[in-house]
């Protein structure tokens, strides 16, 4: 007897939802002022790595891996100054991202969000500036 497969979040989640997602978040990212700074450049091509990274990180095809290399995000990113303050801004962009897509709602939306509030704390690699 065979064990029944089991879909990777990505399969249950999938392609469609994740590009919604991306979409309605890369909105917010380039209107806050806090992350205006560390996001220049092509939209959409930052939105194309986005699709590819998350694919692979709900367990998808290794999309972006096979373009790229290994996502090694913590040392792609250091180059930009991530503060505890910009990581929040991040993390209430992505939240409100999943209220307008319905991911908040979805059965693994939660696990979804949790893991990604991990990367943003990763990310982090300056302290905020002392408050004037």
């Amino acid at each position: 007897m065979s064990k029944p497969q089991t879909q990777t979040p990505y399969e249950q989640i999938g392609s469609e939802r994740i590009e919604e997602l991306v979409n309605a978040f890369y909105p917010k990212v380039y209107s806050d002022p806090d992350l205006i700074p560390i996001f220049q450049g092509d939209i959409g091509e930052i939105m194309r790595k986005q699709k590819l990274f998350l694919t692979q990180f709900l367990g998808g095809p290794p999309l972006y891996s096979n373009e790229y290399g290994p996502p090694a995000m913590r040392y792609r990113h250091l180059p930009f100054e991530i503060t505890p303050t910009r990581a929040k801004a991040w993390l209430r962009c992505m939240k409100e991202a999943f209220e307008e897509t319905g991911l908040d709602k979805h059965p693994l939306g939660d696990m979804f969000y949790e893991r990604l509030t991990r990367v943003a704390a990763a990310m982090i690699n300056t302290d905020d500036p002392p408050a004037e």
